[in-house]
Order: structure tokens, then C-alpha cells, then sequence
């Protein structure tokens, strides 16, 4: 009987193997790719990505195990507030100006401006909210955080916007894969903390791309590490779990004392039997929306506008936003500005709803025409392009989420849940959880191994 079983190659799954790594493990990731939502490839100095970017900073748990590792992660230099609608481009200044310098009546700027000031003050009583408090669980401060204004969508919180008020909104508060007609107020007002207070939330990006840390990680696990493994079935029992696996053709079934299941709440709800009745209902509830992205590669000189900025917001196009994922090597940049740029453009929602069943060349084609109008001349540049859709793309906080957390917070038994679904910060939650199951069960394999006969199951 092995130690534990990791179920699932994501970041989650990587990190809560990298916590066991010294135990009788394995980890079963069902693609030929670790990584899962991050991923991205080197090329040159920079490099292409499709999935999650962004890190958290000094003191997080990307930061520790990033430090644990030996993957370097750096702040992210560039705006995060650009704004690219109605043909102007704005960056810098104060972005409650922004809809006075662009091509809007007065009715929707006063629009927006009735319903920037609602957000504004929320935020404001968001941040209080988010800020974490000494002596505090993560778990206090997470449903705190679920529990802000949870009552209500982010759309019935703002009241109805005419389409241009409305695309000054929904372009931030979209990017968990919800709109703002289904995630919740306090998750939607979240948003807009992350992109106006860097310093609150996620601000780093890993050097050489987001998947070098879990393949770094899968490179350490050696022959612990099974790809092309899909499991079938993760059976609880009292003193063990069985855990059954198809690989090239095959199937296996192995036991473990434990397992972590780091797959989508989907996926876990349908592989996962003899959980808590109540855990495994509440992973029945959680939503997830789709996401499409795609990596650009150019080859342009000098200089360009877009090299101080991080993110441009680009409301009423096929995709909600675009990054400059080259904007943390041109800060690394002593001298002459290298030829080339790496981009990615993210549809979430409704858009990745609208794209996510073309074929590639066609998603392709849509996105290069918004992107030379966002940046003239740009499809003269590209020199490699790639399409990545996730149909799973990120679960996102509806009304309510609040009454489904307390469900999954409940202290496991043989199977222990890891995964950025149980919490509001995305990587830093998926490696969080990981971690912190890992840890536990490496609690509990110590207590088994120096007290194996004290008649209790761990």
C-alpha cells in the first residue's frame, strides 16, 4: 500500500506531491502535459502562454514554494488599468477619468460614473474585508471573503447599464468565467481590487512562464509522476482509498492510506466514491465557465507603445483582454529593447461560449482582427499564433457560493480536496491547498509510522 495517491498534474496536484515527494507516492495526470490551466513555452527569451500568469508575492505560498523549487518569479512592472474602446487607447492618469477622455455621450458617461462610485465605495469596504487579520485561518478570512455581498449578482448590484456603461464594467468583472448576470456582487467587486491595487492581490510572473514551476516539479518527481494516466474511480474506504487508473490501454488499480484529488470539483464529483454525503453534494454545486485564449508571438523593433503596459482591458471585442506577457523581460532589460513580443488575448463567459466550438484557424482569424485594431499593424508582425481552449476554465463565485464553502472546509478523512475552486485567489489557492494537504498527511504518516499500533484510524 502506497503513502498517498495525487490525483490530477495541475498546479495543485504538483504541489501537494512537491510537500510528499519524500513518501511512497504517485501522481496520475490524465494529458501528456503537466501543468493543466498553466501553461505556456519557452521561446528565447520570452515566452508564449495560455493560461494562468499570475502570482502572489512576498510571503505567499507561491512565494514559498517557488523559493523550495528554485523558480524565480519577479513583479510585474507594467499598468494593469490600460484601456483600449471606441478606437483610443488610454493608459496612466486616474481611471475614474477614463470615460471623459473617450467618444461617449453624456448620458453614458453619467452612467458610469453612478455606478463607478457604487463600486468604488464596495471596493473600498472589500479591501477591509480581504486584508488579512492576525492570528486569523485561512479558512475565517475565506468565507468572510464569500460572504461579502453574496446575496446578488454583480449586474443586479450595479442596476442596468446601456451596452457602452456596461462594457466599461464587464471586461473586469468577467475574467473568472462568469458574467456579470451570474457571479456574485462581492466576486465582481473583487476585480476591480486586483486590477486598481496590484499591491492586493496577484502581481508576479514567473521567469521563463507560468508551467516552469510545475514541470520543474514533475521533473523532481521522476517515475512518481505517470502521464496518460485517466482515472476511473477513487473509492474511500475507512483505512484506505483504491484509486483505478487506464493507462495505454490498461487498467490498474492501486491503494493508498491517502489521496488527494486535484482535478475540477467536476471531475472529482464524478471519479470520487464513499465521500462525506454533504462534501460530495457540495462539489455537485460548483460552476464552472469557459475559457479561450490565445498566444502571439512577434518580431517587431524598437520600441512600441504597449511595452510599459502589463493588461489592456478591451471591452465590446472577441476577447475581454490582452497581455503583454513580455512586459517582466523588457524590465529585465538593461540597455537596447530586443527585437519581439509575446501576447496572449483571454475570452471568458459569454465570448469563450461564442468561440470555444469553432475550429482554431477561425478563432484565429477573429481574434487578429480585433488585435490590428486594437494595435494597428500588428498582424504584420506575428510570427507564431496558437489557440488553447479550456472547457473547465475557472469555477467561478455565484450567489450563494458563500453556503457551499463551509461543506467543503469539512475535515477530510482518506480523501483530501486541493484545487483554486475552494478559494478566491486562483494559483495562490491552488498551491495552497495543495501544500496544506500534503502537509496533513505528511502529519498523519508520521503519527502512523511512530505509533502504528495505538488503535485509532488516522
Amino acid at each position: 500500500m502506497r503513502d498517498a495517491i495525487i490525483v490530477g498534474g495541475g498546479i495543485a496536484g504538483m504541489s501537494a506531491a512537491w510537500r510528499l515527494r519524500h513518501s511512497d507516492i504517485i501522481a496520475l495526470e490524465a494529458g501528456n502535459r503537466i501543468g493543466g490551466r498553466l501553461r505556456s513555452e519557452r521561446r528565447g527569451k520570452y515566452w508564449l502562454n495560455w493560461g494562468g500568469h499570475v502570482f502572489g508575492g512576498e510571503g505567499s505560498y507561491a512565494d514559498k514554494l517557488l523559493k523550495e523549487v528554485g523558480v524565480d518569479a519577479l513583479d510585474l512592472p507594467g499598468s494593469f488599468s490600460a484601456l483600449s474602446f471606441k478606437g483610443k487607447t488610454l493608459n496612466g492618469g486616474n481611471v475614474n477619468l477614463y470615460p471623459f477622455k473617450l467618444p461617449l455621450s453624456w448620458g453614458t458617461r453619467w452612467e458610469i460614473v453612478k455606478a463607478g462610485l457604487k463600486v468604488m465605495k464596495a471596493v473600498k469596504a472589500y479591501g477591509r474585508v480581504n486584508k488579512p487579520r492576525k492570528g486569523e485561518d485561512y479558512r475565517v478570512r475565506q468565507q468572510r471573503i464569500y460572504d461579502f455581498m453574496a446575496d446578488k449578482t454583480f449586474a443586479e448590484f450595479t442596476g442596468p447599464l446601456s451596452p457602452d456603461a456596461d462594457a466599461f464594467f464587464r471586461p473586469t468583472v468577467s475574467r473568472s468565467s462568469g458574467d456579470p448576470e451570474e457571479i456574485s456582487a462581492g466576486a465582481g467587486v473583487g476585480y476591480f481590487l486586483l486590477v486598481w491595487d496590484k499591491g492586493a492581490g496577484l502581481a508576479r510572473n514567473i521567469v521563463g512562464g507560468a508551467a516552469t514551476l510545475p514541470q520543474a516539479i514533475g521533473d523532481k518527481l521522476g517515475d512518481k509522476l505517470k502521464m496518460g494516466a485517466e482515472v476511473l474511480q477513487v473509492v474511500q474506504h475507512n483505512d484506505h482509498v483504491e484509486v483505478t487508473w487506464r493507462q495505454d490501454g490498461k487498467e490498474h488499480t492501486e491503494k493508498a492510506r491517502y489521496c488527494v484529488m486535484t482535478t475540477p470539483a467536476t471531475i472529482t464529483h464524478r471519479v470520487t466514491k464513499g465521500l462525506d454525503p454533504v462534501v460530495y453534494d457540495a462539489l455537485g454545486k460548483i460552476k464552472y465557465g469557459h475559457y479561450v485564449s490565445a498566444a502571439f508571438l512577434t518580431n517587431e523593433t524598437g520600441r512600441h507603445a504597449w511595452d510599459d503596459v502589463y493588461a489592456y482591458c478591451t471591452p465590446q471585442r472577441s476577447f475581454n483582454i490582452a497581455f503583454n506577457m513580455s512586459n517582466l523581460v523588457r524590465s529585465m532589460e538593461g540597455g537596447e529593447r530586443a527585437p519581439g513580443s509575446s501576447f496572449m488575448v483571454f475570452s471568458p463567459a459569454t465570448l469563450a461560449r461564442n468561440l470555444i466550438n469553432l475550429p482554431d484557424e477561425k478563432i484565429l482569424e477573429i481574434y487578429r482582427k480585433d488585435l490590428e485594431e486594437v494595435f494597428p499593424g500588428f498582424g504584420n508582425i506575428v510570427v507564431e499564433q496558437s489557440v488553447q481552449k479550456f472547457h473547465d476554465g475557472l469555477a467561478y463565485c455565484f450567489p450563494g457560493r458563500n453556503k457551499v464553502q463551509p461543506m467543503l472546509m469539512r475535515a477530510p478523512n482518506r480523501i483530501y480536496l486541493a484545487g483554486d475552486y475552494l478559494g478566491s485567489w486562483y494559483t495562490e489557492t491552488a498551491i495552497q491547498t495543495g501544500l496544506l494537504a500534503g502537509e496533513d498527511i505528511n502529519s498523519k504518516l508520521y503519527t502512523d509510522k511512530l505509533l502504528p499500533d495505538n488503535g485509532f484510524s488516522y
